[in-house]
């Protein structure tokens, strides 16, 4: 069976990939600018680009299966026209090249964040509506925005299945990933102080798995929530430290003071190139909803994460091993 996969890439493309290997399949990877963390591997590349969809009609003549996961990942409240054109405009010409080329699944990854988190007192599951709202982060509104195209094309025929992950961590994370690069932080203590709040933390590894039972047995116009554990920074911070034997940051900065400094942060960065760890939209999300609801993945798919303690322990190793992180 071929299944070509976008945004293959991406830390969850790299771990998608190596789990449909696992799985028996012929893998072929829409390639853009970076194979990064593909090499070696059996799979096949194709020069493409989510944003021509000729080239994506020419890599699923044969396909029975795509996975969707080219996206524009953004922590900037300025950054609409990236996100419109990818997470939009990309998921668009993915589901059009799917029609034309005969490809029998469609399994779209989403995010969390293209779900609304209020209110904050119910736990947030699938039945939850999409962002809408035009102060929402651009990265959360073209997520939601992808979704409502995936969604309108199932009522019309499409065999398509969403997969809406939490915050994926985990190891093969060869860029870094936001999280990655705050976690190597953290652990070196070049954080000097925590921020106030948590998210939803989920291994890549699972997402992966599960991601594929549901692209096997789910019926068409399923959509899946897969989270894991909610953990504050302060506790992550502890996991860390328990795991590193290194001491790592103990001082919370109140989420107040954050908001402050966010816009100086993020101008600084951008004189700096340095990617920033905290901004508007990361802060938004570090208080958002705690109550992320797997049930209707465990009701269907099995689904059952691992410990968050594991995946930190995995994800750390692999960062010492592939020589990001330098802790005893």
């Amino acid at each position: 069976m071929l299944t070509v996969v976008t945004g293959a890439s991406g830390h969850a493309g790299v771990n998608l990939v190596r789990a449909l290997i696992r799985e028996g399949r012929g893998v072929l990877v829409l390639s853009h600018s970076s194979n990064l963390g593909l090499e070696g591997l059996l799979i096949k590349f194709f020069k493409g680009d989510v944003s021509n969809i000729d080239s994506l009609v020419e890599a699923f003549l044969g396909a029975e299966v795509v996975y969707h996961l080219a996206a524009h990942i953004s922590l900037s409240m300025n950054d609409w026209p990236h996100c419109a054109a990818i997470n939009m405009g990309g998921t668009r010409n993915v589901i059009e090249a799917c029609l034309r080329s005969g490809v029998k699944r469609l399994v779209h990854f989403n995010s969390i964040h293209s779900l609304c988190s209020e209110p904050l007192d119910l736990p947030v599951d699938e039945s939850r509506p999409l962002v809408s709202s035009p102060k929402s982060p651009p990265y959360d509104r073209s997520k939601a925005g992808g979704e409502k195209l995936i969604r309108y094309t199932i009522k019309e025929g499409l065999n398509a299945i969403i997969i809406n992950p939490t915050g994926i961590i985990g190891p093969y994370d060869y860029r870094p990933s936001h999280f990655g690069q705050a976690l190597i932080q953290i652990a070196t203590g070049k954080i000097p102080m925590l921020i106030e709040g948590g998210f939803d933390w989920v291994d890549v590894r699972d997402v992966a798995k599960w991601a594929i039972k549901a692209e096997q047995v789910a019926p068409a116009g399923s959509n899946y929530l897969l989270s894991g554990t909610w953990l504050s920074m302060k506790d992550l911070a502890r996991l860390v430290a328990e795991i590193t034997g290194t001491a790592t940051p103990y001082l919370v900065c109140p989420m107040t003071l954050a908001r402050m400094c966010a816009p100086v942060v993020t101008a600084a960065s951008r004189i700096t190139g340095v990617r920033p760890i905290f901004t508007t939209p990361s802060l938004d999300a570090l208080q958002n909803n705690r109550g992320i609801s797997h049930s209707k993945a465990t009701r269907e798919l099995g689904y059952s994460p691992r410990p968050i303690r594991e995946t930190l322990a995995d994800t750390i190793q692999w960062f010492q091993e592939n020589d990001f992180l330098k802790v005893k």
